[in-house]
């Protein structure tokens, strides 16, 4: 429920670790880079069963493919996949596989993608706590929308493991991060009146690009 949603970065932690040692027994295999970046990528699909990357895709599908609210939120519980959804879809997943290939070439890669991981799970709770429900169902809706203190524990926490991870280059990455949540949320407030479990999603994986392509650069 909404109390437990401090833990988020912990669990985004534990599945980025999962998805990490994937890629690092790749390259212990002497597969390339790209081979190993892959397979973090998969890996990182499979352990959350595509939930997040689900998310994106009806929120891109509702937002940019409906002219009125209800209209959008109709689209995105809808479970067929549009023509924005596959593009985004499509484009999130080259992204995140070109900067795992790169960080999978450079020593390191494993604390990459672990604290992208976490950091970019602290910004669900964010989410829940500064926006209302869009709707009256849902996933979102079931877990319930969390406190402030909950919330700025969840981005305490995510910050720690990132700063404990990469050191201070994980200030820029930091910033990204809140920048990318904060655009989120005028974006899901203006369009749709509020956040839903889609967007939660659509959040995670935009911050965990914005924060692997920040730890690239």
């Amino acid at each position: 429920g909404a109390p437990a949603a401090w833990a988020y970065p912990l669990a985004g932690a534990v599945l980025g670790g999962l998805a990490a040692l994937a890629g690092l027994l790749a390259l212990a295999l002497s597969l390339p880079p790209q081979l190993a970046a892959l397979i973090c990528l998969g890996t990182s699909v499979m352990v959350t069963g595509a939930l997040h990357e689900d998310g994106l895709a009806d929120v891109a599908d509702g937002v940019w493919g409906g002219f009125e609210r209800a209209r959008r939120l109709e689209i995105m519980k809808d479970s067929r996949i549009g023509a924005y959804g596959v593009i985004a879809l499509v484009l999130s997943l080259l992204a995140r596989w070109s900067a795992l290939s790169l960080l999978f070439a450079a020593p390191g890669a494993a604390w990459a993608v672990i604290a992208a991981a976490a950091l970019s799970r602290a910004a669900m709770p964010a989410l829940m706590a500064a926006l209302p429900h869009a709707r009256d169902t849902g996933l979102s809706r079931a877990v319930g929308r969390c406190s402030v203190p909950v919330a700025a524990l969840a981005a305490f926490i995510g910050a720690v493991l990132a700063l404990a991870l990469l050191g201070w280059i994980a200030l820029p990455a930091l910033l990204v991060a809140a920048l990318v949540t904060l655009a989120m949320a005028r974006i899901a407030n203006a369009k749709l009146g509020g956040q839903t479990g889609d967007v939660l999603g659509a959040a995670q994986q935009l911050a965990e690009i914005a924060v692997l392509l920040v730890l690239i650069a």
